[in-house]
């Protein structure tokens, strides 16, 4: 009778312990999507800011058709991005093309100076900041989400109730250096 006993509190032990570290994983899994959401927010504003900014350096800078289609193109090409290593990617080539961007308003004093773009650039510096934050908030809680379905026992958890790695969202290697700002 006593082996019974002990035999039943055991197993309702494992049962809590497993309720337990599944319900880790799924809290850890939940933070890793809300902080995607947070990303994706940023990226939208981000997104909605650029043809604002591209009509504004149209008027003073027509004849650069072909840094405007950059612009363009890539943000087009990050909105159509499905996968966090694709957006990544399609996010540093928009990154590369604003630089250009803004690389323009060097030679066009009257551009430098319009409000409308100073004050897009300022509301674009910021969402850059507020992207910056959340890519690292978003990197933190992956490491500590793939962290939890590798360990033991967790990782036998995981395997079996389909809790997947998740990928950074990763700055390129261009992108690490700090960015040359003039004015």
């Amino acid at each position: 009778m006593d082996t019974g006993i002990i035999l039943l509190l055991v197993i309702i032990a494992l049962g809590v312990f497993l309720v337990m570290v599944y319900n880790r994983l799924v809290a850890l899994r939940q933070t890793c999507n809300q902080a995607w959401g947070d990303i994706d927010v940023q990226l939208k504003q981000r997104h909605d800011l650029v043809p604002n900014l591209v009509e504004t350096v149209k008027g003073y800078a027509s004849h650069e058709k072909e840094t405007l289609e950059n612009v363009i193109k890539a943000r087009q090409t990050a909105i159509d991005a499905t996968s966090v290593k694709d957006l990544a990617g399609a996010e540093n080539m928009l990154s590369g093309a604003l630089r250009q961007l803004f690389a323009l308003s060097e030679a066009y004093p009257d551009l430098k100076a319009n409000q409308n773009f100073m004050q897009l650039q300022a509301e674009l510096a910021d969402l850059e900041n507020k992207i910056a934050a959340a890519r690292r908030f978003f990197n933190n809680a992956v490491n500590e989400y793939n962290t939890s379905t590798e360990q033991f026992p967790a990782v036998v958890i995981a395997n079996s109730m389909g809790f997947k790695m998740r990928e950074y969202f990763e700055v390129a290697e261009a992108e690490r250096g700090a960015p040359k700002v003039q004015f």
